[in-house]
């Protein structure tokens, strides 16, 4: 995700806020070149700008924001609305990737994307009409100010809070599948929830609530079945008894085996192999 890296030690200067209403559907943005930053939140219908080459149909909820010396211009007739705020910074801006690139986020700078979809498209309005409100009522340029920087603050905030959700999805995902390999690794021992808990250095209602909530069955009921399916592969494929194969799968028990084998498959294991009796099995 591309976003402009803003320094919070000193506040944004604040220089122009509206809100737009198109005439017409016949209506088209203008062209010109931008003198300052200029952040747009559509709240009505499409807006069709383009900064540079680059071109944006911004739809309700949907913002943009366009850097200093940039070219803006429509490139398509629309009816639409949209509330817009120019601003400066004088510390140094720059556009930063943020994906995998910090563990924490710096206190002292808000990351805001270019362009978007605002998750609470309704915060960002009430705040935008309380800048116009404050404008007109107290013409207090510092107030102004920081106003305008509490704005991105707020766009930066949602953006942030979905972006660790999606971090924080990514890595559950992650230890799904390094739980589903440990398991298939390990299969023919003696395998725990809790082994696998201080293997992966988790705790152990965590990491179960982690796996079943992925694989919508719980992590004891999935290490049975990744034995079943291989004790399934012993009886088709070798001459093994019952207690031989319930051993090779981490069973001391043979009776408990046959007992969960039955549960899982419906039908024993006895059953299971007469069902493939059919097989060739070469020996030398």
């Amino acid at each position: 995700m591309i976003c402009y890296e803003f320094l919070l030690e000193t506040p944004l200067k604040y220089n122009f806020t509206g809100k737009f209403q198109a005439p017409s559907s016949e209506w088209r943005h203008f062209t010109r070149y931008m003198e300052d930053y200029e952040l747009i939140v559509v709240t009505e219908g499409t807006v069709y700008i383009q900064e540079g080459n680059e071109q944006f149909a911004l739809e309700k909820g949907e913002f943009k924001i366009f850097a200093p010396g940039s070219r803006q211009s429509g490139y398509k007739n629309s009816s639409c609305a949209f509330y817009w705020m120019h601003f400066e910074d004088i510390n140094p801006v720059r556009k930063v990737d943020i994906e995998n690139q910090f563990d924490e986020f710096p206190e002292n700078k808000i990351y805001v994307p270019t362009s978007g979809k605002i998750k609470n498209l309704e915060k960002i309005i009430i705040m935008m009409k309380h800048l116009q409100d404050c404008i007109r009522s107290y013409h207090n340029k510092m107030q102004n100010d920081y106003m305008s920087c509490t704005i991105l603050c707020e766009i930066s905030s949602q953006f942030m809070v979905k972006q660790n959700q999606e971090n924080s999805d990514l890595k559950k995902k992650q230890l799904f599948n390094d739980i589903q390999d440990y398991v298939k690794w390990n299969r023919n021992s003696d395998i725990k929830v809790s082994e696998i808990a201080e293997h992966f250095g988790y705790n152990k209602r965590y990491l179960s609530y982690v796996f079943s909530t992925i694989a919508g069955v719980p992590l004891k009921q999935y290490i049975l079945q990744e034995k079943i399916d291989l004790a399934k592969y012993i009886l088709c494929d070798t001459n093994d008894t019952i207690s031989e194969v319930a051993y090779q799968i981490g069973f001391n028990d043979s009776h408990n085996f046959m007992k969960i084998f039955k549960k899982i498959v419906g039908m024993t294991p006895t059953q299971y192999r007469n069902a493939y009796d059919k097989r060739m099995l070469y020996y030398k």
